[in-house]
């Protein structure tokens, strides 16, 4: 990785040059005063600030123009209103929705300017959105253009152009907010560093760690990263696959100063190939003084479940409990599936009453392992209590649930219970869950080993008209 300089940034500075002059290469943008009526700009301030909230729309849509007002007009009447932002931007979406105004670019980046210097970055980012959307066709470089020739006479806030590129990762279009970025700093105008992550985040979640690392090198000199910066490179690499590469980013790290925190730690241990290099980790983390979190334990606690030492994992959950720290339905599973892996479906049975009494709803997948362990073992009843379990909670996604019936139905059918497995089978399909290949065999089998061979024709004739098999083998 290219050296980096290290020394303090200032973040997102004003520029030393006049931004309109900067961004002056094209004269087709209109302007925020245009050609405007003053007396229904004046008269429609006056209504806006003087008559009360009921009444004020009515009246004002009563003096306006039956065609409406210009944009220009429009952005007069908000500028106008700038120290009340609030109600510009009720102005702004009164007109707009009751369509009396045909607004530009101009008229809604107006608007913008002034909720970006009031703070009110939520409603300034959703109308930037909004006006992507209604002008499709328009290249960044024209709306950054339009953003920065309307930015001194509104006296906006310099992160309203970050706000531009969060816009664009908002509906993912990561190649305008790099052309927005590029702009920017073309002009000397830094990204925050909040915005720098959220572009590194959706290319890497977009494009990959390659492309998230390449994006990184291209413009860290344009901003001050942070341990978050890091943690969403290291993250992108364990998620490819790549947690070889973590030293990379780790002297990066070290290069600007900063501390790794737990979540650091926590990428680096979900990336050890062995429970060993992890537990390195875990006491590395507690010499530098770093707590572990949730996720840190969680973590830890999968890497020896994954190994088959579920006891240590039981260890660690003893401990993380005893520092105070909250249990997550999270943790629970990964402790019930390492017990099935283990063999041990009596301890994840154990865990797995403690969940539910603890208001846990443990994912489909984790119900389905234990039921597999339980059937194998001729706990089918109680595999049967289970199911009735997760069914009877308030919010049950019934296409997850598929594989719980067939595991209990196969398991019935194994423990020749054949009448409780058709009736759990009629419950199945009235939840809309057609059987499958294995269900169909599993009622085969039962039936065979119960010497009901005219039952097991039947449903292996019509397996094949289900075209669940391709012949009555």
């Amino acid at each position: 990785m290219a050296a980096i300089r290290s020394q303090t940034r200032l973040l997102h500075p004003l520029p030393p040059l006049s931004l309109s002059h900067s961004f002056s290469s094209s004269p087709e943008i209109p302007s925020v005063s245009g050609d405007t009526n003053d007396s229904i700009v004046s008269t429609a301030v006056s209504i806006l600030r003087s008559q009360r909230c009921r009444s004020r729309w009515n009246f004002l849509k009563s003096i306006l123009p039956s065609s409406g007002i210009a944009p220009s007009e429009s952005s007069a009447i908000i500028l106008h209103l700038r120290n009340n932002p609030r109600l510009a931007l009720r102005f702004f979406l009164w007109s707009r929705d009751h369509s009396l105004c045909n607004h530009n670019l101009t008229s809604y980046f107006t608007i913008i300017h002034i909720l970006a210097r009031s703070r009110l970055r939520s409603a300034a980012l959703s109308l930037l959105r909004a006006a992507i959307r209604s002008h499709p066709n328009t290249p960044p470089s024209s709306l950054l253009q339009t953003l920065a020739l309307t930015y001194r006479s509104c006296d906006s806030a310099p992160f309203v152009f970050d706000l531009l590129i969060q816009a664009y990762l908002h509906s993912h279009n990561i190649d305008p907010a790099l052309s927005v970025l590029r702009s920017l700093r073309s002009r000397g105008i830094r990204p925050l560093t909040s915005t720098a992550n959220s572009l590194l985040r959706a290319t890497a979640n977009l494009r990959g760690s390659a492309a998230a690392l390449n994006l990184y090198r291209d413009f860290v000199e344009s901003f001050h990263p942070n341990p978050q910066t890091f943690n969403t490179l290291l993250l992108a690499l364990y998620r490819d696959g790549r947690a070889e590469s973590n030293g990379e980013i780790l002297a990066e790290m070290d290069r600007f100063g900063c501390d790794p925190n737990a979540f650091t730690y926590s990428i680096q241990m979900a990336g050890c190939s062995d429970v060993t290099e992890a537990r390195r980790l875990w006491e590395e983390m507690a010499e530098k003084g770093i707590k572990p979190d949730t996720t840190a334990y969680n973590t830890l606690i999968k890497c020896y479940c994954d190994a088959g030492k579920v006891e240590k994992g039981e260890e660690l959950y003893r401990e993380m409990v005893m520092d105070g720290l909250k249990t997550t339905g999270t943790t629970l599973e990964l402790l019930i599936k390492g017990h099935c892996r283990a063999g041990n479906v009596e301890a994840a049975m154990l865990v797995y009453e403690d969940m539910r009494r603890n208001g846990f709803g443990p994912e489909a997948e984790t119900v389905d392992e234990m039921l597999v362990e339980m059937c194998e073992k001729g706990m089918v009843e109680e595999g049967l209590g289970v199911l009735r379990g997760e069914m009877g909670r308030e919010v049950v996604v019934l296409g997850s649930r598929r594989r719980s019936y067939e595991v209990v139905i196969m398991g019935l059918c194994g423990a020749g219970r054949m009448e409780e497995a058709s009736k759990l089978q009629a419950e199945m399909a009235g939840r809309g869950l057609e059987p499958d290949a294995r269900v169909y065999e599993a009622f085969i089998c039962g039936y065979e080993k119960a010497g009901e061979f005219e039952m097991a024709d039947k449903l292996r004739k019509e397996m094949v008209q289900m075209q669940l098999g391709e012949d009555g083998n």
